[in-house]
């Protein structure tokens, strides 16, 4: 318990305050060593989650089956008194863990006061679930979702199946839609690194001169807000948006703003945050240009450059790196896998309360993924002609997510499709409602359910939530803050032109280092020399490590080598080699890498000098 107090502080309370009730008794084996058996809910059956002749023996063939060579998590259903669970503990090999779901609390606290288990939970490598709750699933895992994704195994207990099947199906569904979120996670921030990175330094003109969003913190504290994306279902509600205009926060996503403001609706807020340039045509040519733009830094800088109404851009790690912390330190939210997440979450920072989805399908709503007219739609009417129409393209956006369909739930319990990237976003969501303190409601009235929300209509939101008039002092900021303040640029210039200088100082550094490691390959069977040579790479890597912020910034560009360094590591420590056949190992995995940091830091240096490019054209525009 001391242990687990230090691992889980709030689990071993509830097992601490847990009296036992007399369903779990504990016995000893025919052959020695201890078993147990508990009711089974609902009858007067008991069951024996262990052997009753030689417990021992079975949690051995137990772990015997299992091959730990090549995995990292292993999700046990079923924790017993924690002797098959300790006999795999005994031969996890690396960084590897175990996950444990058991719902009984009296029996974990028998298997406290039976079996000596300290050592599991001393290195925080086993990790018992309890509850089936979405969010903290999602908290406890979360630190280790990148092992997960290296290799993950579940294993089932039988006898605990049999005492709370309905609740290990329902841990198994959870952690696989975790496993499902971790791995497009992962993939996109694998894949838009680069572009991220450049998009922020493009940004920075606008980053340095614009007011940060910290005004708006708890600005609309009590007031209802609207979250507008752009799913099927929201042509039904509509037109009812320019009703609620003035009685509720309008809070919509880039791809529906311009068809709201066709409309006549104007919302008070539109989010942006998506890399590719066709976002740009999103804010071309619109009626109005007063309504607030909240973007991240990774939003791709022609839709910065081409809106023209007040900007706030997010608090950002890579523009700290490029300028300092005090120049770029502002307010932020949570970084949102999409651009309705990102609205979601400007809500919630408002302070508004409730907040209400309209449009959030997530899901296929009438075999469609865009509400008609949405932005996407116009960005396909070059296309479009008498062989290929909106309907086609609708469907074509459809099928090819075919490998990835997959069947849920809506709010009245039909089937529909989704595929596997909404999935992902609506694991997000659900564990995103529970984290805020106030009402989240679903008034989409179509797609997927979602749970941690009230579904109600939009006439009935109207009704009960929207009947005063937000008062207008709560907009006025907009009118008090300098929008386009240029005081600032110089001294972010100056800021990346010393970036450029550790640059190439990181460089030659780098360069070094690979000259050494190649020369390090050619002496394994001279150990004498090589201990020298391994000297001079501590010296030199000493000498890097120096230059974190550098390292920082390059590690930016090269999140895939990363990922394939920090998977060659774990799985070297899986491996049963020593010796020059270890240190060859460490060898080419240290040069692949290595390799990868200097093309980086090229990838970095055109990055920093377009940087410097457009704030020096920043800072002209300005004297003008």
């Amino acid at each position: 318990m001391t242990a687990l107090f230090r691992a889980d502080g709030r689990l071993a309370q509830r097992i601490d305050e847990c009296e036992p009730d007399g369903s779990v008794v504990v016995e000893p084996g025919k052959r020695g060593g201890l078993t147990v058996s508990v009711s089974v809910p609902g009858s007067d059956r008991r069951v024996y989650l262990h052997s009753r002749v030689d417990p021992e023996a079975e949690a051995e063939r137990f772990a015997d089956t299992l091959q730990t060579d090549n995995k990292f998590c292993f999700v046990v259903n079923g924790f017993g008194l924690g002797l098959h669970v300790r006999k795999l503990f005994e031969r996890l090999k690396g960084d590897a863990f175990i996950i444990v779901c058991e719902p009984n609390l009296h029996l974990l606290r028998a298997a406290m006061e039976t079996i000596d288990l300290a050592g599991m939970f001393a290195d925080s490598k086993c990790i018992l679930l309890t509850r089936a709750d979405k969010g903290e699933v999602q908290t406890r895992l979360e630190p280790h979702n990148t092992l997960m994704m290296l290799g993950a195994q579940f294993v089932a207990h039988p006898a605990s199946e049999r005492v709370a099947a309905d609740f290990h199906a329902a841990m198994r569904k959870l952690i696989a839609d975790h496993l499902t979120y971790c791995r497009m996670c992962i993939m996109t921030l694998v894949a838009n690194s680069r572009i991220t990175a450049r998009n922020v330094a493009c940004n920075l003109p606008t980053y340095l001169s614009t007011p940060p969003i910290d005004v708006l913190r708890d600005r609309f504290k009590g007031y209802p807000a609207i979250v507008v994306a752009a799913g099927p279902s929201l042509r039904r509600n509509i037109d009812l948006l320019a009703e609620l205009q003035g009685k509720a926060v309008i809070c919509t996503v880039q791809t529906t703003f311009k068809m709201l403001l066709e409309r006549g609706i104007k919302p008070d807020f539109v989010t942006s945050l998506d890399y590719h340039e066709i976002s740009k045509r999103f804010f071309e040519n619109l009626p109005d240009q007063t309504t607030h733009l909240v973007a991240e830094p990774k939003v791709n800088w022609n839709v910065i450059d081409t809106y023209q109404g007040p900007i706030s851009l997010l608090d950002n790690h890579f523009a700290r790196l490029c300028v300092g912390p005090a120049l770029a330190a502002r307010g932020g939210l949570k970084a949102g896998a999409t651009v309705a997440h990102l609205t979601f979450y400007l809500a919630a920072y408002l302070g508004c309360d409730p907040i209400v989805l309209v449009g959030q399908d997530l899901a296929y709503t009438n075999h469609v993924y865009y509400s008609p007219g949405s932005g996407l739609h116009n960005t396909w009417r070059p296309e479009l002609n008498r062989f290929c129409t909106i309907e086609m393209k609708e469907w074509e956006r459809i099928v090819r997510n075919r490998r990835i369909l997959m069947k849920v739930k809506d709010a009245d319990g039909h089937n529909l499709y989704t595929d596997e990237l909404m999935f992902t976003y609506l694991q997000q969501f659900e564990g995103d409602f529970s984290a805020v303190p106030g009402r989240v409601i679903d008034a989409t009235e179509g797609g997927v359910r979602k749970a941690g929300t009230r579904v109600m209509t939009l006439a009935e939101v109207e009704e009960q939530y929207c009947r005063q008039p937000i008062p207008s002092e709560r907009f006025a900021y907009r009118r008090e803050l300098d929008w386009h303040d240029p005081t600032r640029l110089e001294t972010g210039r100056a800021e990346i032109e010393t970036r450029l200088d550790e640059l190439a100082d990181f460089t030659h550094n780098c360069q070094q280092m690979i000259v050494l490691l190649r020369e390090m390959t050619e002496l394994l069977d001279r150990p004498a020399v090589f201990n020298l040579k391994i000297a001079e790479v501590d010296a030199l890597r000493t000498k890097i490590r120096r230059q974190d912020v550098i390292y920082q910034m390059v590690s930016a560009m090269i999140q895939h080598a990363e990922l394939v360094r920090f998977s060659a590591d774990r799985r070297l420590n899986l491996a049963d080699v020593e010796g020059v056949t270890r240190a060859r190992r460490q060898l080419d995995r240290d040069i692949q890498f290595v390799e990868a940091v200097i093309e980086g830091t090229e990838a970095l240096k055109d990055i920093l000098a377009e940087c410097e490019r457009r704030l020096l054209a920043a800072i002209e525009k300005a004297k003008t």
